[in-house]
């Protein structure tokens, strides 16, 4: 466990001095900022299509650091030098899984605050978007690393993972609007369930793909 929170920690500080951190909440507020300008200025417009315009918003945010999850540390041999130590490469993916969640996820979630208040959304949607993006933003990082573990190596794998990953993100999209409109909370739980899966499954396909470039 402690190499574990060593890893990510190390993981964690690499996104920081790459300033990966703040690319997705800059990100978002400025989709945010230019939405309005493109639909008008037509209040009920804005609430009714803001909260799925910041899920998209949020799909696309996450994609931004996936070309430095895998390929510079694939290149530079640090993920060799971590097999020669003893540690399993479903442990080097599994900390960077919560290294890259840690570094978007929460940022998201805060500047989805003010982003919201220029869309003009009520407190009920804010409070079902955070929801969902509380329990979906893990699955938005686990997908975006295990495509990058399957293109490490290929040429211009950033724009290659991107491709990949936005096709399978429609699901997640889906049940993440669909959390806003859905007073059931059927939508929330279908979320939930493919955010667990993706998390549960990523480390072991990961790490097997690391293994496979590997050889």
């Amino acid at each position: 466990m402690r190499t574990l929170w060593l890893l990510a920690s190390r993981d964690l500080g690499a996104a920081w001095r790459s300033s990966g951190l703040w690319l997705p909440v800059a990100f978002l507020l400025l989709v945010a900022s230019l939405y309005p300008f493109a639909v008008g200025p037509d209040l009920t417009l804005l609430r009714r299509t803001g909260g799925g315009m910041l899920w998209i918003a949020a799909l696309l945010a996450s994609l931004l650091p996936v070309d430095r999850l895998i390929a510079p540390d694939r290149d530079a041999g640090v993920l060799d030098q971590m097999a020669l130590r003893g540690i399993g490469d479903e442990m080097v993916v599994l900390a960077r899984l919560i290294a890259h969640w840690l570094g978007f996820g929460p940022p998201l979630m805060i500047a989805t605050l003010p982003a919201a208040a220029l869309l003009k959304l009520d407190g009920d949607t804010i409070l079902m978007l955070e929801a969902g993006l509380l329990v979906g933003t893990p699955a938005l990082a686990a997908l975006g690393l295990l495509v990058a573990t399957l293109t490490a190596g290929l040429r211009s794998s950033g724009a290659l993972a991107g491709l990949l990953a936005l096709p399978l993100a429609v699901p997640l999209l889906i049940f993440g609007a669909g959390t806003l409109g859905d007073g059931s909370g059927a939508a929330l739980k279908f979320l939930a369930a493919a955010s667990l899966l993706l998390v549960a499954i990523t480390p072991f396909a990961g790490g097997a793909a690391i293994r496979a470039g590997r050889e």
